[in-house]
């Protein structure tokens, strides 16, 4: 893999904007040392067209942050206690940390953090593969600083952690170990891999909070199929919950629904392929192990439902109107994960169906066409848009004409059967 030239290369890849910011970072640092790190240069030497301006100072890197702000007018973040700061404009933005070492005072704490040097600081780094930095200023402008072959497992497309007792210190680097393999195409190295799966029960000792932010960014990859078989592989979902599974035909069918979900595909629909065939109870306690946001909640508590409705989705005379009924109150993700694992062939075709087409289906008369005729805001207004509808999605009405007709039949069916004073 070529790492000539790297410097030349980062700053042909670099927007107009990020060109801009990090040439006046440079020249508000000065004297202070400043890398770009991580996954950035990672991504650099893998020759991806967009690069994440991650860097690291040794120095005072919120100090540099607000003085660049004021330079620029970002708005800026700043993490006193790990010496971070986020700085983010119209059109760009940048991580800068200090140079840091870590200390773990427990397995799944957060770590002690002190001022170091960036050979410190590419110590506590997950994996080799994001343990590199390039230098942008000072003598060794663009001598890319490698000490643990990170390079190397690039060119082998290996995920290696750095120490044995790497999964032990955060056991969130076992949701991450596989999310990079996924991305990547590369393979866990055996070593890894062996520790990886020795040190599934640490995820006990990780909070639910921190848990559920790598497991949705696991879900919100590309490739998150090929993520999850991977942890499933190795026993951490069933670690987070017994109930969790993930197999080949899972991952066919979140690949499905997500192209044919389109636009409404996102990490939700990871969520509920992995929740598909939990019952109530730990749908529930799922829920609460990975302190599911309410959304989240909704989607996976969604899932177990399904389940039930599944016989009536599977009747051989469902009416459209009836299948909305059905569905109308699932959220979206839920009903494209089970438009491909449910078992019965009639019920995905009435979820598709809604789906691609009945959802959408709207009568030409709405409520101030009703106030027109009449009928008063109520009850009685809803009762017959909801007729309205049903009648649209059956094929019972197709014109605007034939609506306002079954409305005043409505309407007068309800005078009819109206108690005389």
């Amino acid at each position: 893999m070529e790492k000539a030239n790297l410097t030349e290369k980062l700053w042909q890849r670099l927007s107009p904007p990020q060109h801009a910011a990090l040439r006046l970072l440079l020249s508000v640092a000065g004297d202070t040392p400043v890398y770009l790190v991580g996954g950035a240069v990672r991504d650099l030497l893998l020759g991806l067209p967009s690069i994440d301006l991650d860097l690291v100072a040794e120095g005072d890197a919120p100090a540099l942050a607000v003085a660049l702000a004021r330079e620029t007018g970002a708005r800026t973040a700043v993490h006193r206690r790990f010496g971070t700061a986020s700085l983010r404009a119209h059109d760009w933005h940048l991580d800068l940390a200090m140079a840091r070492a870590e200390t773990y005072p427990r397995p799944g704490a957060l770590p002690v953090v002190r001022p170091a040097t960036i050979m410190e600081d590419l110590a506590r780094r997950d994996f080799t593969i994001n343990a590199m930095a390039l230098p942008l200023n000072g003598p060794r402008a663009g001598r890319l600083v490698d000490p643990y072959g990170g390079l190397a497992d690039l060119e082998r497309k290996l995920v290696r952690v750095l120490h044995e007792a790497s999964f032990r210190d955060d056991a969130t680097r076992i949701l991450r170990a596989a999310r990079y393999a996924a991305r990547l195409g590369f393979r866990i190295e055996d070593g890894t891999r062996r520790w990886l799966r020795r040190d599934i029960p640490y995820l006990d000792t990780i909070s639910a909070s921190r848990l559920r932010r790598e497991l949705v960014r696991t879900l919100d990859e590309g490739r998150a199929g090929d993520a999850l078989l991977i942890l499933d592989d190795a026993g951490a979902l069933a670690r987070l919950h017994p109930s969790l599974c993930f197999d080949a035909a899972r991952a066919r069918a979140l690949a499905q629904a997500r192209d044919e979900a389109g636009r409404e595909a996102s990490y939700l629909l990871g969520l509920a392929v992995l929740a598909a065939g939990l019952d109530r109870r730990a749908a529930l306690e799922v829920a609460s192990r990975l302190a599911l946001t309410r959304s989240e909640r909704r989607v996976v508590l969604a899932m177990a439902s399904l389940q039930a409705v599944e016989v009536d989705l599977a009747a051989p005379d469902l009416r459209p109107s009836q299948a909305a009924a059905l569905l109308g109150e699932f959220p979206a993700a839920a009903l494209w994960a089970y438009a491909f694992l449910a078992s019965e062939p009639r019920a995905r075709q009435a979820v598709l169906a809604y789906l691609r087409d009945w959802r959408y289906r709207r009568p030409h008369l709405t409520g101030r066409d009703l106030a027109g005729l009449g009928v008063p805001e109520g009850p009685l207004m809803g009762r017959v848009l909801a007729e309205l509808r049903s009648a649209c999605l059956d094929g019972r009405v197709c014109s605007r004409q034939e609506e306002l007709e079954l409305a005043r039949a409505l309407l007068a069916a309800e005078e009819a059967g109206r108690p005389r004073s």
